[in-house]
């Protein structure tokens, strides 16, 4: 049997134990290492250019939509009247894309701790931005995110975790300090999303989170979203709030909040965001 490593040609992802996806490199664009993590593109018939951050897919061209869309819409149209959105990570852009397509937030801050990352997601991957570096609304801060929510003196209306998974450099965003830290920057209606991995795959990953958020915040669950290139079911994102009436919002508002602002998406709706927060069984017994 072929070890999942030695496949000519292929892109190999190891992430879990007894699992591997491969992804066919038609071309290779980059390859190279910065001080904190090999980062390589290449290019697959299928999903187009595709970023790896140590061997794990990161974001492809052709499903990064589904991943930032509800990461960003569903907490800010959910809140209503957010203003200033913090995002930790995100170093292609597209988070900050999609949250400063609303006209009603006034200032994004992005965190990414690899300069790197960003410098050249906007050579090769610069459709993924699509020009929100150049976004006079947009800080972007070089910084470890864990580091910037101890010493953050701001406050934020939603605040969005693009992390890598929780090992490496992401491991310390998956801390009860970390959360901590990030809700005592929130309004008093404030919303924290976060990634939280694939359940099915990943599940100790998923109860961890919601255990701090049940500590940590007056509404706590997750909701979900199919992305092909994160393989093994539905991907979880953790949701925290300090009140219940985002969560609460009729649909009927949710549609005349997105009609008003008047963004065009793939995948996200005020009724898909609603009812991603529908879970099955399997899912909901992760719960602590």
């Amino acid at each position: 049997m072929t070890e999942p490593r030695s496949m000519p040609g292929w892109s190999v992802e190891t992430l879990h134990e007894d699992h591997a996806q491969a992804l066919r490199e038609a071309t290779l664009l980059y390859d190279s290492e910065t001080d904190i993590q090999r980062l390589r593109v290449f290019r697959n018939p299928t999903f187009g250019r595709i970023l790896t951050l140590d061997g794990v897919v990161q974001v492809t061209e052709a499903d990064e939509f589904i991943y930032h869309e509800m990461l960003t819409h569903t907490p800010i149209i959910a809140h209503g009247a957010a203003k200033r959105v913090l995002i930790i990570g995100g170093g292609d852009g597209g988070m900050a894309r999609e949250a400063l397509k609303h006209r009603s937030v006034e200032h994004v801050t992005m965190v990414e701790i690899d300069a790197g990352v960003v410098e050249f997601s906007k050579t090769y991957l610069p459709g993924i931005s699509n020009g929100a570096f150049d976004d006079p609304r947009l800080n972007l801060v070089i910084d470890d995110g864990a580091e910037f929510v101890k010493t953050c003196t701001d406050s934020f209306d939603v605040i969005i975790v693009d992390s890598t998974d929780p090992i490496g450099p992401g491991e310390v965003l998956f801390t009860d300090t970390f959360y901590g830290r990030a809700k005592n920057l929130l309004t008093g209606n404030g919303i924290l999303v976060t990634q939280n991995g694939v359940p099915f795959m990943q599940g100790q990953e998923l109860t961890n989170t919601m255990r701090a958020f049940k500590a940590l915040f007056a509404d706590w669950t997750c909701y979900l979203a199919t992305i092909p290139t994160y393989a093994g079911g539905p991907m979880a994102f953790g949701y925290g709030a300090l009140s219940d009436a985002p969560r609460a919002t009729p649909l009927a508002e949710l549609e005349a909040r997105w009609a008003k602002a008047g963004i065009e998406t793939r995948y996200y709706t005020p009724a898909v965001g609603q009812a991603a927060f529908a879970l099955p069984g399997y899912v909901s017994a992760l719960m602590p």
